[in-house]
């Protein structure tokens, strides 16, 4: 039996401090439907307290006037420490919602590790201050912290997601309230021990469990300067429209619905071994996932043979057993949406070539077998809208013109995949494709390059200078002749 973490404070500017609420919040496992922890649900009041902190931490302490090199020691200090701990924090975010244990210690923990690292990588070589040439003399441009910065985060990749938005505030200068989500807040508190360990001064962090109106309180406050927000599309225009009312700068990271398109030459051992995972990862509970995968109709029979035997290969199960390749899903709410869909896609006339309900012999869980569909035509609700679990659409197409067409046939636009013979091939197809992020023959995230979406799929970047740079504020100041 898991044993029960309960934690009874709040970590408040670097220390842990009573709440000013009374709630609480209760974890409950997706693979047992037992509760597995709580933690005190923050307040407006205690949202109050942590932006005062952070306010006074960024325009009187010591933390954005510390050199680069002193900041990049701290940050350096809580990513040595994530690899430490990293299977102690894999494990927590497996028992909260239900990713695999293999794929939560290379993703969830050493993939945040390697978001701090890359972040380190970037700041140290980014140009903070230049000397231009202006039409009128000299000028000298800046850039500077853009100041108080909250960080609200999803359930399904936490600490990835706090890693990437965590990482270049720090680095730039910036102090930052987290708002870790009710599903997965137990991990949080981790990163909370290795943030004071590090040695961040006073007022520079605050992490705040909390739902949707305590996060909406947050990121309406007058005292924070910028929203970094993961999330769905509809929370997302909810905060940039909250946001809106004090001009605060936002980033939106939003939701997906990436094609994966195979082109005729491909390898078809090579590409299926490449597009599963990239379709089923975390139990299809990423906003990258490759849900939607484009086959040439003279090649779809065997296309779809050959992913429904591995779909239905795949090991479902124990989300901390590491031979599980797909877990429960993080709540019943997302089973039973997984299953209404399956529902809607076999009502809209696609066919169910794997999968397509509970998996036999697991009974307790909130869990839903990996399904594909097939004979679907994007037009479909199943092919068009964002599922957020292990439902997949396999889609025939005629010419490349027509794959083109469909792959960008999407409200989203983050991810996308194409799989080829000739590689120059794949890369003037990526050229087509309106997506943030685009693959040729892997399925990865590279964190010292952009990632971001165009359409619904978000508003700016994160990871490499990109992201770096969306902390940063601008500023010019005018030398006089000469100088």
């Amino acid at each position: 039996m898991t044993e029960l973490v309960e934690h009874g404070q709040l970590f408040i500017g670097g220390e842990w401090t009573d709440p000013l609420g009374t709630g609480t919040i209760r974890i409950v496992s997706p693979h047992t439907e037992q509760v597995i922890g709580s933690v005190p649900h923050a307040s407006e009041a205690d949202v109050d307290r942590a932006v005062a902190v952070a306010r006074k931490a960024f325009d009187e302490g010591p933390w954005p006037r510390l050199s680069l090199e002193e900041r990049i020691a701290v940050v350096s200090r809580i990513k040595d420490a994530i690899a430490v701990r990293h299977e102690e924090i894999a494990r927590s975010i497996s028992s909260q919602n239900g990713s695999p244990y293999s794929w939560s210690v290379l993703a969830q923990a050493l993939g945040a590790m390697m978001v701090y690292d890359s972040a380190i990588k970037v700041a140290a070589a980014y140009p903070y201050e230049e000397r231009r040439q202006g039409a009128l003399g000299p000028i000298l441009v800046r850039r500077e912290p853009v100041g108080v910065v909250a960080a609200v985060i999803p359930w399904n990749v936490p600490q990835f997601v706090a890693a990437a938005k965590l990482a270049p505030a720090l680095l730039t200068g910036s102090s930052v309230v987290l708002k870790p989500s009710p599903e997965a807040p137990l991990d949080s508190f981790i990163l909370a021990d290795i943030a004071r360990e590090a040695g961040l001064p006073e007022g520079v962090l605050s992490i705040l469990p909390a739902d949707r109106e305590v996060s909406e309180y947050l990121v309406g406050h007058p005292g924070v300067d910028k929203v970094a927000f993961t999330g769905s599309v509809a929370a997302g225009k909810r905060v940039m429209e909250v946001a809106a009312r004090n001009l605060t700068r936002v980033t939106l990271e939003l939701g997906g619905k990436s094609a994966a398109v195979i082109l005729p030459d491909a390898d078809l051992e090579a590409t299926v071994a490449g597009i599963v995972p990239a379709a089923w990862m975390n139990n299809g509970q990423a906003c990258v996932a490759q849900t939607r995968i484009l086959a040439p109709r003279s090649r779809y029979e065997e296309v779809a043979e050959a992913l429904a035997a591995a779909a239905g290969a795949l090991v479902v199960g124990d989300p901390l057993d590491p031979a599980t390749q797909l877990g429960p899903l993080v709540a019943e709410r997302q089973q039973r949406r997984s299953l209404d869909y399956i529902r809607i896609g076999q009502e809209e006339g696609a066919k169910v070539l794997a999968g397509g309900g509970r998996p036999a012999g697991l009974e307790r869980g909130w869990y839903v077998e990996p399904t594909l569909f097939g004979d679907v035509d994007n037009s479909m609700r199943i092919a068009r809208e964002e599922i957020f679990g292990p439902v997949v659409c396999l889609i025939p197409y005629g010419d490349e013109a027509e794959a083109v067409r469909v792959a960008n046939d999407s409200e989203f636009g983050l991810s996308g995949s194409v799989w080829t013979a000739d590689v120059e091939h794949g890369i003037d197809f990526a050229r087509r494709v309106r997506t943030g992020t685009f693959n040729v023959n892997t399925f990865s995230l590279d964190m010292l390059g952009p990632f971001g979406g165009y359409k619904n799929s978000g508003v700016g970047r994160e990871f490499g200078p990109e992201g770096l740079g969306e902390y940063l504020e601008h500023k010019m100041i005018h030398l006089p002749a000469g100088a």
